[in-house]
C-alpha cells in the first residue's frame, strides 16, 4: 500500500490551520486512478475554503487542480492507463498532495508540448477562460469587449485570448499598478475600476464605444455600472464575486439599459460531461500550443510551504500563478 503527504484542515482559520499528514493509500477502486502528483495550482477559492468564508465539512483536504502521472488504475478504466501524464481541475477538494486517487473520468491526457507545471498553473484559470470566450460568448475580431480583473489570473488570459482572436479589449483593475500589468496582457486601454467615475473614464477612452460583452469577475462593486458600458442588445457576464456579491437586477432595468441579455455562468457544468471537459481542454491546449494563451509563475512553494503560499496570495506579495510541488 502506498503513502501519501497531503495537507490537512480540521478547523477554519489562519493559513497556519494547514497541516501535512502522511498516512496510506488505498490501491485505486473501480473507476479510479492513482497519481504521483508532481505539479499543484492554486486558486483563491483555496483562501476561501481554508477559511471558512466558503465553509467544508471538516477535517478536509484543500485544492482543486494538479498534474502529474499515472501509477495506476482501478477497474473498468479504460480512459488512462499507467504512464500517462494527465491533470484534472474538479476531481474533488484535496489536490494539495503527493499522491491521490481521483476519478478516471475527471482526468485529461496532456500532449507532449504541454508541460506539468502549465497543465497545473493554467487548467482551471485556462477553462474558466475557455467557456468565457468560446461558449458565453463567442468572440470575434473587431468587437470590443470589457474585461474587469484584467490584471488577475484569469483576466490576463481572457485578455491574450481575445487579441488573438482580433477583439479590443479595455481592461479593468483596482489599481495603477495592476493596470500597467493589464496592459503588459495585452489590454489596448487599462482602467482603474477604484475610481468612482470609471465608467466615464471606458466611455472617453473609446470615443463614447459601449461593449459588446463585458466579463464580470468583481461582483458587489461594479456590476451595476457594468450595465452602462455594454451596447445595446449586449451581454453582460458576471463571473465571479471577488468584491462580494453582485446585487440583485431588475429585468426591467436591463431593458432601461439597452435590452441587455445578463448571465451568470460557471466553469463546472461547462465541463460536467467528460468528452466535453476534454474537448475544451484540447481547445485551451491548442491555444496554449500557438502562444494564445501563456501563463506566467510567479511563486513556488512546496507543501511543506503551503502557509508561506496562502500568506502571499491573500497580501497580494506575487503576480503571477502560484505553483505548488509535492
Amino acid at each position: 500500500m502506498s503513502k501519501a503527504r497531503a495537507v490537512e484542515i480540521s478547523a477554519f482559520g489562519a493559513p497556519e490551520v494547514m497541516k501535512v499528514t502522511t498516512s496510506a493509500l488505498a490501491a485505486p477502486g473501480p473507476g479510479e486512478a492513482q497519481l504521483r502528483q508532481t505539479a499543484i495550482g492554486f486558486n483563491y477559492i483555496d483562501v476561501y475554503q481554508r477559511s471558512g468564508i466558503y465553509p467544508l465539512p471538516l477535517p478536509t483536504g484543500l485544492g482543486f487542480e494538479a498534474a502529474g502521472t499515472v501509477e495506476a488504475v482501478g477497474p473498468d478504466v479504460t480512459a488512462v492507463k499507467v504512464g500517462d501524464r494527465v491533470a484534472y481541475m474538479n476531481a474533488g477538494v484535496g489536490a494539495y498532495a503527493d499522491r491521490r486517487n481521483v476519478p478516471a473520468d475527471k482526468l485529461v491526457v496532456l500532449p507532449p508540448d504541454i508541460s506539468d507545471e502549465a497543465a497545473a498553473a493554467l487548467l482551471f484559470k485556462g477553462m474558466t477562460a475557455q467557456y468565457l470566450i468560446r461558449k458565453t460568448h463567442p468572440v470575434q475580431a473587431g468587437e470590443l469587449i470589457l474585461v474587469h480583473s484584467a490584471a488577475g489570473g484569469v483576466g490576463q488570459i481572457l485578455t491574450r485570448w481575445a487579441k488573438a482572436l482580433g477583439a479590443t479589449v479595455v481592461g479593468t483593475a483596482g489599481s495603477a499598478a495592476k493596470c500597467e500589468i493589464a496592459r503588459r496582457a495585452g489590454c489596448d486601454i487599462a482602467i482603474d475600476y477604484s475610481r468612482e467615475d470609471w465608467p466615464e473614464a471606458f466611455l472617453a477612452a473609446t470615443g463614447g464605444r459601449k461593449a459588446r460583452v463585458v466579463y464580470d469577475a468583481v461582483g458587489k462593486d461594479t456590476l451595476l455600472k457594468s450595465l452602462d458600458c455594454a451596447a445595446p442588445f449586449g451581454l453582460v457576464v458576471s463571473y465571479g464575486a471577488a468584491s462580494g456579491p453582485a446585487p440583485a437586477i431588475s429585468p426591467d432595468l436591463l431593458n432601461k439599459k439597452g435590452c441587455l441579455f445578463l448571465t451568470r455562468p460557471s466553469v463546472f457544468p461547462h465541463n460536467a460531461d467528460p468528452e466535453t471537459f476534454r474537448a475544451n481542454a484540447a481547445d485551451l491546449f491548442a491555444a496554449i500550443s500557438t502562444g494564445k494563451v501563456t501563463i506566467d509563475i510567479g511563486a513556488r512553494f512546496t507543501l511543506d510551504d503551503i502557509a508561506s503560499a496562502h500568506q502571499a496570495a491573500e497580501s497580494r506579495a506575487t503576480t503571477g500563478a502560484i505553483l505548488i510541488t509535492p
